[in-house]
Order: C-alpha cells, then sequence, then structure tokens
C-alpha cells in the first residue's frame, strides 16, 4: 500500500497543494515552521480521522478558511482508489471514496494505514495512562476498523452516565428514584460497549507483545527481547472471568478449533460485561459522591515494563518513573516498530510517517531505525536538516520552504 497523490485545500499551511509520492523513501526537508509535517499529518489524518499532533480538527483548518479538504489516490494491489475528507468545522465532516458520498466519514478508516514516530511518541512512557489508551485504541482501529464505531458509542455513553450521576447525586426524593432506575440502564449500556472495548484491548495487548520484546532489541544497546514488557491493567478484577473462560472450555463437548473458539469469545465478553456490573455495582456510592463513572476502559492503564536483568529472581520496574531518557525513548520506538509489525503480519505494510524523529537520535541509533523499516514500500520522513536522515531513506526528496514544496533534483 501507498500513496501516489496527494492534494490538500485548505488544510494547515497550504492554501492548494498537490504532490505526487512514490513507492519507497520520501523525505521532506525544511527548517521548522515551514510545513514539512503538515503533509504527513494530512495522510495520517485519512487513516484515522484523527491527528497525531492535536485533539480536535480545528486547527487542521487553514486561518480564515471555513472548510479544508485532503484528498489521496492510495494504490493498493495494483488498484488506485481515491479518498477525500471534507473537514467542516462546526458541522458533520464528510467523505468520499472515487467521488462518491460516504454514509458516515468512518467508514473510510483503515483504507489507509499509518505508523508515525514523531518526538511526542515519549508521552507513551512518561505521560499519562490516556496516552496509553489512545494508543491502544488508534491500533485498534486500524486493525479493526468498525471499532470507531464502538469507542464512539462508549465516549457517548460514558458522557450521558457522568451527567446522570451528577444529577443522581444532588437529586431527592422522587426526582432520585427516577434517576437512579435510568442510571440502571447506562450501567448496562457501559458494561455492554465497554467489556467489548476490553476483551478487544486485552486480545490486542497479547498479540503485541511478542514484537514489543523483538523491537526493543532491535532499537536497545545491549537489550534482549525479553527486558520489554507490557501489561493491560484493567480497573476490575478479572480473576473470577479467567477461572469462568477455564471451566466453561472444560465443558465443552465440540471439540472443533472454531467452535472452541467461537464459545470462548462469548464466554468472554458474557464475563467481562458481568465483572463490569459487578464493578460498577460495588462503586456506586463513590461514583455518586463524585459525579463521575469510576469503573470502565477509560480507568484502565497499559503498564509498560523493564526487566533489570538476565537472572530468574530479577525484578521488572516500570519505564514511567525508573527509565532513564535513553531507555524511554528506546521504549517509545519499540512501541511503534512493535505496531508496524503487528499490522504488517494482518496482512498489509502499513506507511511509515517519520516525523523528525532522527534529530533526536545518535548516528548509531539512526542507522538501526533505518535499517528496521527500509524494506517498507513506503516511508515518509520529515527532517530539518537533510544531513540528519540515513542515506538508505533519503530516496525521493522535497524541499518546503515559504508554503512550497518542490522535488530537489
Amino acid at each position: 500500500m501507498h500513496v501516489a497523490h496527494l492534494s490538500l485545500h485548505n488544510f494547515r499551511s497550504y492554501a492548494d497543494l498537490d504532490v505526487a509520492l512514490e513507492p519507497g523513501a520520501t523525505a521532506f526537508i525544511g527548517r521548522n515552521g515551514q510545513g514539512k509535517t503538515n503533509l504527513v499529518e494530512a495522510i495520517d489524518y485519512l487513516s484515522r480521522l484523527s491527528s497525531h499532533r492535536v485533539a480536535t480538527d480545528a486547527p487542521l483548518i487553514r486561518a480564515g478558511a471555513d472548510q479544508a479538504v485532503v484528498r489521496a489516490s492510495v494504490v493498493k494491489e495494483g488498484r488506485t482508489a481515491l479518498l477525500e475528507v471534507e473537514l467542516n468545522p462546526g458541522r458533520a465532516n464528510r467523505a468520499r471514496i472515487n467521488r462518491s458520498p460516504l454514509p458516515r466519514p468512518r467508514e473510510i478508516i483503515g483504507l489507509v494505514r499509518t505508523v508515525v514516530f514523531a518526538p511526542d511518541d515519549l508521552t507513551l512512557v512518561k505521560g499519562d495512562p490516556s496516552d496509553r489508551r489512545k494508543m491502544l485504541d488508534d491500533l485498534l482501529v486500524l486493525r479493526t476498523p468498525r471499532m470507531a464505531g464502538v469507542r464512539s458509542d462508549y465516549d457517548r455513553i460514558l458522557k450521558q452516565r457522568n451527567s446522570l450521576l451528577k444529577t443522581a447525586g444532588i437529586a431527592r426524593g422522587s426526582s432520585r428514584d427516577a434517576a437512579m432506575a435510568t442510571l440502571e440502564i447506562w450501567d448496562d449500556n457501559l458494561a455492554r460497549v465497554g467489556a467489548e472495548i476490553l476483551g478487544a484491548r486485552l486480545r490486542l495487548v497479547e498479540d503485541l507483545r511478542p514484537y514489543l520484546g523483538k523491537a526493543y532489541e532491535a532499537v536497545a544497546r545491549g537489550a534482549s527481547r525479553d527486558d520489554a514488557d507490557l501489561e493491560y491493567k484493567p480497573s476490575i478484577d478479572l480473576s473470577s472471568v479467567v477461572e469462568e473462560r477455564g471451566a466453561q472450555a472444560t465443558s465443552l463437548e465440540t471439540t472443533s478449533e472454531e467452535g472452541l473458539e467461537a464459545r470462548s469469545a462469548r464466554t468472554s465478553a458474557a464475563g467481562l460485561e458481568t465483572a463490569l456490573l459487578a464493578a460498577i455495582a460495588a462503586r456506586r456510592k463513590d461514583e455518586l459522591d463524585r459525579g463521575v463513572s469510576l469503573v470502565g476502559p477509560h480507568r484502565d492503564e497499559l503498564l509498560l515494563t523493564l526487566g533489570t536483568g538476565s537472572g530468574p529472581d530479577d525484578l521488572r520496574l516500570p519505564v514511567k518513573g525508573y527509565a532513564s531518557h535513553g531507555e524511554s525513548w528506546s521504549f517509545a520506538l519499540a512501541l511503534r516498530l512493535a505496531s508496524y509489525d503487528l499490522l504488517r503480519a494482518d496482512g498489509d505494510d502499513p506507511i511509515l510517517v517519520l516525523d523528525d524523529v532522527f534529530a533526536e537520535l545518535d548516528a548509531e541509533r539512526r542507522s538501526q531505525l533505518a535499517q528496521l523499516v527500509a524494506g517498507a514500500e513506503q516511508v515518509l520522513v520529515t527532517a530539518a536538516v537533510a544531513a540528519d536522515v540515513p542515506a538508505s531513506l533519503q530516496g525521493v526528496r522535497y524541499l518546503v520552504a515559504d508554503g512550497e514544496v518542490t522535488r530537489d533534483a
């Protein structure tokens, strides 16, 4: 998969821009503030309908404009599709494939798949749990695009439930009785949709784990693939769910692999939903007192750890708070590489975006990273200084200055 052409209208700093792209490596070179990151941000936006730089769409619209358009020709298995997203601040965005409108913009998600490396990735290690949850959810959506709708449903349910908790916490008499009855409905909704997200995240972490160890070994000096690990820490106790799944598995009459997998999945979803409902009931008073939902995937954490040695009794310590700056940066880089390898194992080469990361690395690590990603079908690199980009990733080079993007002969 690769982008063959990118067209922008009123996106960030560009009033109108057309850039032809090729498979392999393309480097955008320019001083900071010239707009090189805006180019790769646009491609990433087509992938997820979200930016890796800002939380809302408003900053993506060029100052003074009332609309922005990102359009790209994408080549996959020899076939070309034209993807387009129209950003309308204050109104619904629109999406099209080959000029045909889609019922919902999110239906375009996953048709382009990107993995972005950026200096801000250090927040994956040093930032809040929400940063790590977002990384997981973004990866989930790229692997299973329908999860974008599930995540949107959960956000809506959570907002409604929090509002009801505030109301129920201060209401009295019949008003409180009515609020509590309605709250039970939203409990069920949150547990049902939350169980789907929780189950998907748990499976994703298990799938990602072996790729993380391999990636960390490749980017950290002297590391082994057993050094880096990650563990999903839900806001509820899952021990009863694990026990239930084990008991169900031993009682299955069917021995077919498909039957076992289907039954296990159903048991898992039902068990997670039951566990969430039990935890919600146990925290009812605290939730009413505080007016917020204290149970659910929005309260979960992804624990990142590093081993302290090779012996069987050596400790595993959280990366946050214990790792050096170099170890933290290597871990963040390994997370992105692992994501890329996992998506690649699913069947399609994602488009790799290396956004100003080489300035953060010494010469040895630049060379290591270049070797690891050189085989990707398409790699887009941004850098302030051409010398920062390893020779193997120079490829086609564009110079970005004063709002102009010109191919370097």
